[in-house]
């Protein structure tokens, strides 16, 4: 397993969630300019993010289609004022190939693609560009993916997408040393789909490669508490402490000071167990 540069994947990660967007499901709109983008980034370092997932489309069921120029237009002044922020790694959080290579000419070292680079020239982009990939698993597309999803064995049939997507990029020229897997929750899953693949993640985990995951403020932890999108701290970082528990190397996030001192108690006891 190599790191990401900046980044020690054998040591859970906090993943800070930067959506430039003026239409996620949680904080849509909040940081769409330029500035405010880079304020929360800030603040999320300081509470002890290690890598920022910059997005400019929502992935959210029925959010509307964003063009190339649109999404580059997001995305790339972010990127390239947090670029000069420091060494902090950065992810572009997309599935267009074109937007991945200015994401990476502009800084980023991490393409987070809910579609694992199977739209057109993805692949491509992801071998020229050098940068590490996190491969998600989706069913459907997100506009529609949330109709009447369906599996036979959840946790069987995303491990073997997920095993597939991993082939395909090792035969296209990614090393296995740069490609992180997510089960993708929430994306085509019911709340029982999603309880099911937390409760497994640890088979998932043996595939050899880091594990993303990310759950934070979803509609699974809303249906499971009763709580509203932005009352749900306290399941968001508890799914963060059990995901991390079952082998997720990275955690992905809105609230990250919560997370992270969540992190450090169950660290703290995983040690004692592990007899570190």
């Amino acid at each position: 397993m190599s790191n990401i540069p900046g980044l020690e994947l054998g040591v859970p990660a906090v993943m800070g969630i930067l959506n430039v967007t003026p239409d996620s499901f949680s904080d849509g709109g909040r940081f769409a300019a330029r500035d405010a983008a880079l304020r929360q980034a800030e603040r999320m370092l300081a509470e002890g993010a290690q890598i920022i997932d910059v997005g400019g489309e929502s992935t959210r069921p029925g959010a509307s289609d964003v063009n190339v120029a649109e999404e580059l237009d997001r995305v790339i002044p972010v990127i390239e004022a947090l670029a000069d922020l420091g060494d902090q790694p950065i992810s572009i959080d997309t599935s267009k190939a074109d937007v991945m290579r200015e994401a990476a000419d502009a800084g980023a070292v991490l393409i987070n693609d809910v579609r694992a680079l199977r739209e057109p020239g993805a692949m491509d982009a992801a071998v020229v560009t050098g940068c590490h990939v996190c491969l998600m698993h989706m069913q459907g597309q997100p506009r529609t993916m949330q109709v009447d999803p369906d599996y036979e064995d959840v946790t069987a049939e995303v491990r073997d997408f997920l095993i597939e997507r991993r082939d395909a990029c090792v035969r296209a020229g990614v090393d296995t040393s740069r490609i992180i897997l997510d089960p993708g929750f929430g994306f085509g899953k019911q709340v029982a789909h999603n309880v099911e693949l937390l409760a497994n993640l640890r088979q998932l985990s043996r595939l050899g490669q880091p594990l993303l995951v990310g759950l934070s403020r979803k509609s699974t932890l809303g249906a499971l508490t009763g709580r509203e999108v932005d009352d749900r701290v306290a399941a968001s970082v508890t799914a963060a402490v059990l995901a991390v528990e079952r082998g997720a190397a990275i955690v992905r996030v809105h609230d990250v000071a919560e997370t992270v001192d969540a992190l450090k108690v169950a660290g703290a006891v995983m040690q004692v167990e592990a007899g570190i």
